[in-house]
């Protein structure tokens, strides 16, 4: 028996060619493969990781209700690791399986989480991403003011913009 071919790394490189090759239930039963084997290992943290990956693909086969199951328990590794970007990751994966099963309530406090976590693993980009997410949440909500707030916390954390942000925050703070 090949122990190498059922290595968690080689079960992750079959998962990536499915989900490139937009076979996202395939690549949802090879990242549950992957968590497996990893948690197997006694590796809690790429486990984790790995039903990140797993629910990302089952959104993209539209199986939200899957989805939100695969991250079960998903954020304790990273918390106890203190690894704050992979949970903000979490978080915003969450909160895009909360908002595909119209649990908007729920979706919002996640992303908020998300936006918490990413600060504070100074992830500014992503956590801009995440408040643009919530932002256009709150817009098919018909919650404009919230929608301009959740945008503008998002590009007042922003270090370094870009000419395009830099553009959309003078217009998001502007000041008659």
């Amino acid at each position: 028996m090949n122990t190498n071919s059922s290595s968690p790394q080689s079960i992750v490189q079959r998962a990536r060619q499915a989900y490139l090759a937009g076979d996202f239930p395939g690549a949802a039963r090879a990242y549950a493969e992957a968590a497996t084997a990893y948690s197997q290992q006694g590796d809690a943290l790429m486990a984790a990781e790995m039903k990140n990956n797993q629910s990302v693909s089952l959104l993209r086969a539209k199986e939200p209700k899957q989805a939100l199951e695969a991250l079960e328990g998903t954020e304790r590794p990273f918390e106890q690791a203190g690894d704050f970007r992979r949970l903000g990751i979490t978080y915003a994966n969450r909160a895009s399986a909360l908002q595909a099963l119209r649990r908007f309530k729920e979706a919002i406090q996640a992303y908020e989480k998300a936006a918490e976590a990413l600060e504070k693993a100074g992830e500014d980009q992503m956590r801009l991403e995440v408040m643009q997410l919530l932002s256009m949440l709150y817009l098919g909500r018909w919650q404009f003011l919230n929608a301009v707030i959740a945008l503008q916390d998002g590009l007042a954390g922003i270090k370094n913009p870009t000419p395009r942000q830099r553009l959309m925050k003078k217009i998001l703070f502007f000041r008659p």
